[in-house]
């Protein structure tokens, strides 16, 4: 044998031993997987894979977790799946198949934290978020539905809203996101990168550069009556958003809403009355409306 074809076999080896740690981990076999591992180890001791597939194994031989006491071990936990088990099985699965691997470890932390408590101070904590990681969205919207008041609470309005973004759509999450945007514009914002939808992320570009405002988050507070005036269409399920605070920002969407209506019913005289109403509560606003007009 030549020695191109020695190095020719040398090099199918070690991916062949690879493949096999691979295989058994997809399985999620833990016993197969460490004995393919040891037998990679031994051939390949400085293996670059070796490291990732050793958090990975060591996953599966720890089992199910225990269900945590705290609300604190729990988000230790999921920080531990996030910033170093998803990271390790991406590295030795890739991505697609990596991402896949580790949506059974949320899953089994999400049921070890059901029993726990909303804790304000310690959200990530919480089951709902969990099950959100595992992309089990129905279960991650009744975990959240079951806290006490939780559509006036950011955190699990979030969850909720994201849970039905991911099983109904936009549309059917535009009235949360609305409710959001009006009590937690900083949520919102992380929310929406989160749901990465093309026409929300559109429409975000599009305020940022149309909206006059103090040019920070909380100028979101006004995205949803600033989304109805760009997207007419969207006034039936922004006019779903419940009153969080009757607050200024809540009232102008309303007040666009009614403009539409106004219009639709050729009502001149009422709608000169309900475009001051607009123009005394956001001057921003008030100028994009008459810029489609």
């Amino acid at each position: 044998m030549s020695q191109d074809q020695l190095d020719l076999f040398s090099d199918c080896r070690d991916v062949m031993l690879r493949n096999d740690v691979c295989e058994a981990l997809l399985r999620r076999d833990p016993d197969a997987s460490r004995t393919n591992l040891l037998d990679l180890e031994n051939e390949y001791p400085n293996d670059p894979s070796r490291e990732a597939f050793e958090m990975l194994v060591g996953v599966l031989e720890q089992g199910p977790p225990a269900s945590p006491a705290q609300p604190e071990a729990a988000r230790a936990a999921s920080l531990w799946l996030e910033q170093q088990v998803g990271p390790a099985a991406h590295r030795a699965l890739g991505d697609e198949a990596g991402a896949r691997w580790i949506e059974p470890c949320w899953q089994a932390l999400a049921e070890a934290a059901e029993p726990l408590a909303f804790d304000p101070a310690c959200c990530e904590g919480h089951a709902a978020p969990l099950w959100l990681r595992a992309r089990q969205w129905q279960r991650a919207a009744h975990a959240a539905a079951a806290i006490p008041s939780w559509r006036r609470i950011p955190a699990p309005l979030g969850w909720v809203a994201q849970a039905r973004h991911r099983m109904l759509g936009l549309d059917a999450a535009w009235p949360l996101l609305a409710e959001l945007a009006w009590i937690a514009p900083r949520r919102f914002e992380e929310v929406a990168v989160r749901l990465d939808d093309p026409v929300l992320l559109r429409l975000r570009k599009r305020f940022d550069a149309a909206h006059e405002g103090a040019g920070g988050p909380h100028d979101l507070v006004w995205f949803p009556a600033w989304a109805l005036i760009d997207e007419p269409r969207l006034e039936r399920p922004l006019g779903e958003a419940q009153v969080q605070r009757a607050c200024h920002p809540e009232r102008a969407l309303r007040v666009v809403s009614e403009l539409l209506s106004l219009e639709r019913q050729g009502r001149q005289r009422d709608l000169v009355a309900a475009r001051k109403q607009l123009r005394d509560l956001n001057e921003s606003l008030f100028q994009a409306y008459m810029a489609t007009r």
